[in-house]
Protein backbone atom coordinates (compact mmCIF):
# COMPACT_ATOMS: atom_id res chain seq x y z
CA UNK A 1 0.00 0.00 0.00
CA UNK A 2 2.44 2.36 0.92
CA UNK A 3 4.44 1.58 -2.16
CA UNK A 4 1.29 1.97 -4.91
CA UNK A 5 1.16 5.55 -2.49
CA UNK A 6 4.18 6.77 -2.90
CA UNK A 7 3.73 5.67 -6.63
CA UNK A 8 0.63 7.80 -6.98
CA UNK A 9 2.42 10.57 -5.20
CA UNK A 10 5.02 10.68 -7.39
CA UNK A 11 3.09 10.85 -10.42
CA UNK A 12 1.04 13.23 -9.20
CA UNK A 13 4.22 15.57 -8.43
CA UNK A 14 5.54 14.62 -11.91
CA UNK A 15 1.85 15.98 -13.65
CA UNK A 16 1.54 19.11 -11.46
CA UNK A 17 5.20 19.94 -11.07
CA UNK A 18 5.41 20.17 -14.55
CA UNK A 19 3.48 23.32 -14.73
CA UNK A 20 5.44 25.95 -14.00
CA UNK A 21 7.96 24.38 -17.29
CA UNK A 22 8.78 26.62 -19.64
CA UNK A 23 6.48 24.84 -21.99
CA UNK A 24 9.01 24.12 -24.85
CA UNK A 25 7.51 21.57 -27.25
CA UNK A 26 9.67 18.62 -26.63
CA UNK A 27 8.84 19.03 -22.94
CA UNK A 28 4.74 19.10 -24.29
CA UNK A 29 5.67 16.28 -26.46
CA UNK A 30 7.02 14.38 -23.26
CA UNK A 31 4.09 15.28 -21.07
CA UNK A 32 1.67 14.33 -23.54
CA UNK A 33 3.45 11.02 -24.26
CA UNK A 34 3.81 10.33 -20.83
CA UNK A 35 0.17 10.73 -19.58
CA UNK A 36 -0.64 8.34 -23.08
CA UNK A 37 1.65 5.59 -21.45
CA UNK A 38 4.15 6.33 -24.13
CA UNK A 39 6.91 6.21 -21.69
CA UNK A 40 9.51 5.30 -24.38
CA UNK A 41 8.49 8.90 -26.75
CA UNK A 42 8.92 10.63 -22.82
CA UNK A 43 12.15 9.25 -22.53
CA UNK A 44 12.78 10.63 -25.84
CA UNK A 45 11.71 13.88 -25.16
CA UNK A 46 13.03 14.40 -21.79
CA UNK A 47 16.54 12.73 -21.94
CA UNK A 48 18.41 15.39 -24.32
CA UNK A 49 16.47 18.35 -22.20
CA UNK A 50 17.95 16.89 -18.77
CA UNK A 51 21.46 16.33 -20.54
CA UNK A 52 21.18 20.34 -20.83
CA UNK A 53 20.52 20.51 -17.61
CA UNK A 54 16.49 21.03 -17.69
CA UNK A 55 15.55 20.48 -14.03
CA UNK A 56 12.05 19.56 -14.63
CA UNK A 57 12.98 16.69 -17.22
CA UNK A 58 15.75 15.56 -14.54
CA UNK A 59 12.82 15.08 -12.07
CA UNK A 60 10.79 13.11 -14.93
CA UNK A 61 13.64 11.18 -15.99
CA UNK A 62 14.25 9.62 -12.29
CA UNK A 63 10.69 9.01 -11.91
CA UNK A 64 10.61 7.11 -15.33
CA UNK A 65 13.64 4.52 -13.86
CA UNK A 66 12.49 4.49 -10.34
CA UNK A 67 8.93 2.53 -11.51
CA UNK A 68 10.55 1.09 -14.53
CA UNK A 69 8.24 3.29 -17.47
CA UNK A 70 9.68 2.42 -21.03
CA UNK A 71 13.03 1.07 -19.58
CA UNK A 72 14.33 -1.59 -16.99
CA UNK A 73 13.55 -0.11 -13.92
CA UNK A 74 17.06 1.37 -12.80
CA UNK A 75 17.57 3.01 -8.81
CA UNK A 76 21.22 4.25 -9.46
CA UNK A 77 19.85 5.68 -12.60
CA UNK A 78 17.12 7.52 -10.85
CA UNK A 79 19.31 8.71 -7.89
CA UNK A 80 21.51 10.21 -10.52
CA UNK A 81 18.57 12.29 -12.34
CA UNK A 82 17.38 13.02 -8.84
CA UNK A 83 20.52 14.10 -7.62
CA UNK A 84 20.82 16.43 -10.81
CA UNK A 85 17.63 18.71 -10.59
CA UNK A 86 17.62 18.43 -6.25
CA UNK A 87 20.65 20.36 -7.13
CA UNK A 88 19.07 22.94 -9.00
CA UNK A 89 16.37 22.94 -6.07
CA UNK A 90 13.19 21.10 -7.07
CA UNK A 91 11.92 20.05 -3.87
CA UNK A 92 9.84 17.16 -5.49
CA UNK A 93 13.57 15.91 -6.56
CA UNK A 94 14.73 16.56 -3.72
CA UNK A 95 11.59 14.55 -1.63
CA UNK A 96 12.03 11.85 -4.11
CA UNK A 97 15.82 11.42 -3.50
CA UNK A 98 14.96 11.20 0.25
CA UNK A 99 12.66 8.37 -0.29
CA UNK A 100 15.57 6.66 -2.04
CA UNK A 101 17.73 7.19 0.96
CA UNK A 102 15.17 5.77 3.18
CA UNK A 103 14.82 2.50 1.26
CA UNK A 104 18.31 2.49 0.05
CA UNK A 105 17.73 2.32 -3.73
CA UNK A 106 20.36 3.71 -6.04
CA UNK A 107 22.14 5.05 -2.92
CA UNK A 108 23.41 3.43 0.56
CA UNK A 109 20.55 3.66 2.80
CA UNK A 110 20.97 6.32 5.08
CA UNK A 111 18.39 7.81 7.00
CA UNK A 112 20.47 11.10 8.12
CA UNK A 113 20.35 11.79 4.38
CA UNK A 114 16.80 10.93 3.94
CA UNK A 115 15.81 13.62 6.71
CA UNK A 116 18.22 15.99 5.62
CA UNK A 117 16.43 15.70 1.96
CA UNK A 118 12.94 15.83 3.65
CA UNK A 119 13.84 18.71 5.65
CA UNK A 120 15.37 20.96 2.31
CA UNK A 121 11.91 20.15 0.87
CA UNK A 122 9.55 20.17 3.80
CA UNK A 123 11.08 23.61 3.85
CA UNK A 124 9.22 24.32 0.17
CA UNK A 125 6.02 23.55 2.17
CA UNK A 126 5.92 20.24 0.17
CA UNK A 127 3.30 18.24 2.82
CA UNK A 128 4.61 14.49 2.18
CA UNK A 129 8.54 15.79 2.73
CA UNK A 130 7.31 17.28 6.06
CA UNK A 131 4.97 13.90 6.86
CA UNK A 132 8.35 11.49 6.04
CA UNK A 133 10.71 13.47 8.16
CA UNK A 134 8.30 12.49 10.99
CA UNK A 135 8.99 9.43 10.08
CA UNK A 136 12.12 9.41 9.28
CA UNK A 137 12.94 10.68 12.86
CA UNK A 138 11.48 8.51 14.80
CA UNK A 139 13.71 5.77 13.61
CA UNK A 140 16.96 8.12 14.14
CA UNK A 141 18.90 9.53 17.58
CA UNK A 142 18.75 12.63 18.75
CA UNK A 143 22.25 12.98 17.40
CA UNK A 144 21.41 11.96 14.15
CA UNK A 145 18.46 14.41 13.67
CA UNK A 146 20.46 17.02 14.79
CA UNK A 147 23.54 15.89 12.27
CA UNK A 148 20.60 15.64 9.35
CA UNK A 149 19.66 19.31 10.25
CA UNK A 150 23.34 20.88 10.04
CA UNK A 151 23.50 18.68 6.75
CA UNK A 152 20.80 20.47 5.45
CA UNK A 153 21.97 23.61 6.38
CA UNK A 154 24.80 23.18 4.88
CA UNK A 155 23.52 22.51 1.84
CA UNK A 156 20.90 25.23 1.07
CA UNK A 157 24.39 27.33 1.78
CA UNK A 158 26.11 25.63 -0.59
CA UNK A 159 22.95 26.14 -2.91
CA UNK A 160 22.09 22.39 -3.10
CA UNK A 161 25.46 21.60 -4.74
CA UNK A 162 27.12 18.62 -3.64
CA UNK A 163 25.27 17.62 -1.07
Amino acid sequence: MRNLTTTICLTLALLLGSAGVSWSADFQKGITAYKSKDYKTALREWKPLAEQGDADAQRNLGLIYVLGQGVIQDYDEAAKWYSKAAEQGDPVAQYNLGLMYVRGQGVIQDLVYAHMWFNIAASTGLAEAVKDRGVAAKRMTSADISKAQELARECVRKNYKGC
